[in-house]
Order: C-alpha cells, then sequence, then structure tokens
C-alpha cells in the first residue's frame, strides 16, 4: 500500500472515530481562524500590561517594606525575591516606594489590559463566527471590556497568586500547597468560564462552555505550574543581567502558551456546539468535503460581512468521491 492509499486510509479513520476526528477538526479550524495571529495580538497587549504592573508593585513594595525588616526578610526568600531588579533592590535594601511610579504603573497596565480584552474580544468574535457587521460598536465595545477587565482580571491575579503558594516558599506544608493548588484549579475554572462566556457577545449557553473551561483550568494549572519552577530554579540562578533576559523570554513564552490556552479551549467549544467535526484531512492531499467542513467553512466566510445589507453566499461543488 503506497503513501497515497495510507493517506486516505487515515483519512476515513479519523471521519469515523470521534477521538481522533474532533481534535483534528479543532486544529483544522484553528488554522482556519488564523489562531496563531489572533493569540500573537493577545499575547502582545499581556505582555506590555505585565511591566507597568511590576512599576507599580516594586513602588509598592518600597511603601510596605519600610521600617519592616522581618516582612522583608520573608520576601527576599520568596518568588518576588528571584525576580531580576526587584530581588537586587531587595537583597541590597533599597527597594523604595514612589507614588508617581504607582500612578503611571497602574494607568499604563490598565491601558494595556483594555488592548488584552478588546483583541480577546476580536479573537473569539472570529471563532464563533460573528459578522463584523453584528459586533458591538466602539463605546459599547470598551464598555464591555472594562467590566471584562475589572471581574476576570483581578481574578487572574488571584489565581496566579494560589498557584504560585503550592510551587515556591520551602516553610509551606505539603497540605497548605496543594490546597492552594485545589483552589486555584477552582478559581480557574470559574474565571475561564465567565471569560469564555462575557467575551463573546452571542448568548451562548453556559453549559456549552463548560468543556472548554475544565480543560482550560487544568492546562492553565500546569503553565502555572511550570512558571513557579521557572522562577525558582532559572532566574533564582541567574545573574541580574542574564536573568532579565530569562524573565522577558520565560514572560513572554508563558503568556503566549496561556492565550493559546484559552483561544483553544474556545475553539473546542464552538466545534462541539456546531458540530464542525469531522473535517477532511486534507493537509498533504486534499480530500472530500465533509458536512463539518461546510459548516465550518460557510461560517468562516460569513464573519466578513460588514453591512447589514450585504449577503455572502458559500457554495461547493459536488466532490464527494
Amino acid at each position: 500500500m503506497g503513501f497515497r492509499a495510507r493517506y486516505n486510509a487515515f483519512d476515513r479513520y479519523q471521519r469515523r472515530h470521534a477521538w481522533l476526528g474532533f481534535p483534528l477538526a479543532v486544529r483544522q479550524k484553528y488554522s482556519d481562524d488564523q489562531g496563531g495571529y489572533l493569540a500573537a495580538a493577545i499575547t502582545y497587549y499581556g505582555f506590555f500590561s505585565i511591566f507597568p504592573l511590576l512599576l507599580a508593585l516594586t513602588s509598592v513594595l518600597g511603601f510596605l517594606l519600610h521600617g519592616h525588616p522581618k516582612l522583608q526578610s520573608s520576601i527576599v526568600h520568596s518568588a518576588l525575591g528571584q525576580f531580576p531588579v526587584i530581588g537586587h533592590d531587595l537583597h541590597v535594601h533599597t527597594l523604595a516606594g514612589s507614588t508617581l511610579a504607582v500612578a503611571l504603573g497602574l494607568a499604563g497596565a490598565l491601558w494595556a489590559g483594555m488592548g488584552v480584552v478588546l483583541s480577546a474580544q476580536n479573537a473569539m468574535e472570529q471563532l464563533w463566527g460573528i459578522p463584523f457587521s453584528r459586533r458591538p460598536g466602539f463605546l459599547r465595545q470598551r464598555a464591555r471590556a472594562s467590566l471584562i477587565l475589572l471581574a476576570v482580571g483581578g481574578g487572574l491575579l488571584a489565581a496566579t497568586g494560589l498557584g504560585g503558594l503550592g510551587t515556591v516558599g520551602d516553610h509551606f506544608g505539603i497540605a497548605w500547597k496543594l490546597g492552594s493548588i485545589a483552589a486555584s484549579i477552582t478559581l480557574n475554572f470559574a474565571l475561564s468560564w465567565v471569560a469564555l462566556r462575557l467575551l463573546t457577545t452571542r448568548d451562548i449557553p453556559w453549559r456549552r462552555l463548560r468543556g472548554g473551561a475544565i480543560a482550560a483550568a487544568l492546562v492553565y494549572e500546569g503553565l502555572q505550574t511550570l512558571g513557579g519552577y521557572y522562577v525558582g530554579h532559572v532566574l533564582k540562578h541567574a545573574s541580574n543581567t542574564y536573568g532579565t533576559f530569562a524573565l522577558v523570554i520565560g514572560l513572554f513564552s508563558w503568556i503566549y502558551l496561556a492565550v493559546h490556552t484559552l483561544l483553544l479551549a474556545a475553539e473546542g467549544n464552538v466545534v462541539a456546539t456546531r458540530r464542525l467535526y469531522p473535517r477532511s484531512f486534507s493537509i498533504a492531499f486534499e480530500q472530500p468535503p465533509t458536512a463539518g467542513d461546510k459548516r465550518a467553512l460557510n461560517q468562516r466566510a460569513k464573519v466578513e460581512q460588514r453591512r447589514q445589507d450585504e449577503r455572502i453566499d458559500v457554495s461547493f461543488d459536488d466532490s464527494e468521491r
């Protein structure tokens, strides 16, 4: 049996078995929707928002630790003590607070955070196939983004903090670490469920989003654990100069993976809800289209509708072979 025959046999097999056909359909639709580009836009604003937050955090710590040597000593031995610049200033006792730095840091973080939410809204509308003509206007979109930023952003910081307790700090017991991880997974699930629902304007039943929220919560917890290990074992032994490079590369990679996790979870919900599987396995050779192909490509084309009076029709040749 030649390669083409084996290829055709694999395509027929995955069409008949959902355990294989479903993830392949999610991968195909994610590629059709240019998920990598959508994730890159969200990552840009997410990465940009981190450094204003660090600026504000550094100044707040300067205020809080002034005159409290015991508290400063405990933070030196925590994950924050491993961060370049912040960790160095903590060790040499030169960390100082600045009201201007706090104000500028929070303003910059809010601006970049708004960009994160707007980019995420655009990505979710794209995945769900919402035509441009049916999306919210300029003011309504930003009003929704502000509410989502307050609701999800604060919870995300809390979940990250809980996850960090389970991976750093030798003085914490095993029971405390396991409890913090369990609490973090629960909070991750709730935040993912809420984010998947609020980031799209279409009225989608909550139960349709539950599977993606569970998957996102578990993978995100794994990313938090990996991030805690990276901070504790890579940044800890790096110099201040090379630690800065390691921090930037690690943060950028971590955010990009976290964004992909959320978008792939959303894509799985779309494929399951709209029955966009199985798809033809047309990577090396174009295969006859399935009903899932036709529904998915029809939805993808109609996203480009820009006016209420515009009509987009999609047709396929009778190419079933």
